[in-house]
């Protein structure tokens, strides 16, 4: 166990796994159909991501292994998370001269507790993710499905269980195409966070002097989420964080609206009820926007309505864009750091057209 990181992770994972709620009940069988359901559809959402976006890995990787896929329950998706948190906040645990940084006692358990209990709460909301960051070199990035929340899903929404298995590997193997042709990605969304939690972490009380202020920086953030006026994670940054922080925001938009779109453009030929599945989900979506009392508390903490703006923002921008210029012309965006859309960008997709393709 690293002493100096700013978390225990390794309490941080066995909370996450401990307080996860286990899902909906099912017979033997369907939970068999279900696991192999949604194995056999990341297989194949590989080829039609690929043929829907244009998309190809660079090292010549066949469309469907451009990920490893694990079909997990919530704890497995939360320990996960952990890890890959874990990977993440790693430059946290030393000073810009390499030295390292030794938390104030106490500081690693609380902010376990916190992170555990966030990831907790987040299993039963995720259908499926995309992770480029814990892979070893040479390795694909994993793809988690987490079976129990699309179990749910289907059941909720009332539809065709094949069909929706399909669309949801859809999103998650553009993700998983998306950092197979721009591999420089993954290594400049990891630098970015990096840069935003380090910054973060230092401004934090104590952090300077004692090491990363995790614990701090979490409770600043709950303030600002919790406070009785609302509120939201920019509340608590500073105009360089918040610069920092609008840049990975545009990429994440980028990246969530681009799949959000092929899991719809494949069409009903390959997803029979793909429009009946679209019109019922936003539906689920914009009801959870609706929410009030503590459902509101707890999306504004864990930043839900800001994803949901990312996958509508995103979605808008890459319609444009194709409008303009085409599937070809947009996919233009992968071509290096410098044609990634800024954050203004976003909400103004022709000003990207004009920047990129003049």
């Amino acid at each position: 166990m690293d002493e100096t990181a700013p978390v225990d992770w390794t309490a941080a994972a066995r909370i996450a796994g401990r307080l996860s709620r286990p899902g909906p009940t099912a017979t033997r069988d369907e939970l068999h159909d279900l696991v192999d359901g949604l194995r056999d559809a990341a297989h194949r959402a590989g080829g039609y991501a690929s043929d829907i976006t244009g998309l190809t890995a660079v090292d010549g990787t066949a469309p469907d292994a451009v990920s490893r896929v694990l079909v997990v329950d919530r704890p497995t998706w939360a320990r996960a998370n952990v890890e890959m948190f874990a990977t993440l906040a790693a430059p946290l645990a030393h000073r810009p001269d390499g030295s390292p940084l030794v938390p104030p006692p106490g500081a690693r358990t609380v902010a376990a507790a916190q992170v555990g209990g966030v990831l907790a709460l987040l299993s039963g909301k995720v259908l499926g993710q995309f992770d480029p960051f814990t892979a070893a070199p040479g390795e694909p990035g994993r793809l988690l499905l987490v079976a129990p929340n699309v179990l749910h899903l289907e059941r909720t929404l009332g539809v065709d269980g094949p069909d929706f298995r399909l669309w949801v590997a859809l999103h998650e193997q553009t993700h998983a195409l998306q950092f197979a042709a721009a591999p420089w990605l993954a290594d400049l969304v990891r630098s970015r966070s990096a840069e935003l939690l380090a910054d973060l972490a230092a401004s934090a009380p104590g952090g300077e002097d004692d090491g990363p202020g995790a614990a701090d920086l979490i409770a600043r953030v709950s303030r600002a989420v919790l406070g009785p006026d609302g509120g939201s994670v920019l509340d608590v940054l500073s105009d360089r964080q918040r610069t920092v922080f609008e840049e990975v925001g545009a990429v994440m938009a980028l990246l969530e609206g681009h799949a959000d779109v092929a899991m719809d453009q494949v069409g009903p030929k390959v997803v029979r009820t793909v429009r009946t599945i679209r019109r019922k989900f936003e539906a689920k979506r914009d009801e959870g926007a609706r929410a009030r009392g503590f459902e509101r508390v707890l999306r504004r903490l864990l930043g839900l309505d800001e994803k949901l703006a990312q996958y509508r923002d995103g979605a808008a921008f890459v319609r444009a864009v194709q409008g303009h210029v085409g599937r070809d012309g947009f996919n233009a965006v992968w071509s290096g750091p410098d044609t990634l859309p800024r954050p203004g960008e976003i909400a103004d997709p022709a000003s990207w057209v004009r920047r990129v393709h003049g």
